[in-house]
């Protein structure tokens, strides 16, 4: 199984940014702890400061067009800010449900208990499933292993 961890704005900070908030662990370490928690899976990391990349990003996924030619089974997103404001984020995940392909939002805060305009993602009805805090990419990754047949 391959799984893509896509990152938005911002998380190139993570670990520097506002600990309390989202963590003194570092990207790098999240998914070094992704890796060694589950070995069989592949995880590709991108991140992006810019809408557009990561937009690009998720059409090669819905178009079979990975860099390594490897096919993305499932993606991890943690749209950052762009959560909030991308309604063009939001159209490109829908059109990878519509070719199958499970997309876990993933927020290292509670977005639900911070500012008033932090609390409503437009991502979240078109995402397979949502998962809040420090844990929140085990969570995913976990989730989507549930969803593979026995």
């Amino acid at each position: 199984m391959n799984i893509l961890i896509l990152n938005g704005p911002n998380l190139n900070l993570t670990g520097k940014r506002n600990p309390a908030q989202y963590g003194a662990r570092s990207m790098e370490q999240i998914v070094l702890d992704l890796q060694v928690h589950h070995p069989d899976i592949r995880f590709t990391y991108f991140q992006s400061n810019h809408e557009g990349d990561l937009i690009d990003r998720l059409q090669r996924v819905g178009l079979a067009e990975d860099e390594d030619t490897q096919i993305i089974d499932a993606v991890v997103i943690n749209p950052g800010g762009l959560c909030h404001t991308s309604v063009s984020l939001r159209d490109t995940i829908e059109w990878l449900r519509e070719r199958n392909v499970d997309v876990v939002e993933v927020h290292l805060s509670h977005i639900k208990e911070r500012e008033p305009f932090r609390q409503n993602s437009l991502l979240t009805d078109v995402c397979t499933e949502t998962f809040y805090g420090l844990d929140a990419y085990e969570k995913a990754v976990s989730h989507i292993e549930s969803l593979l047949p026995a």
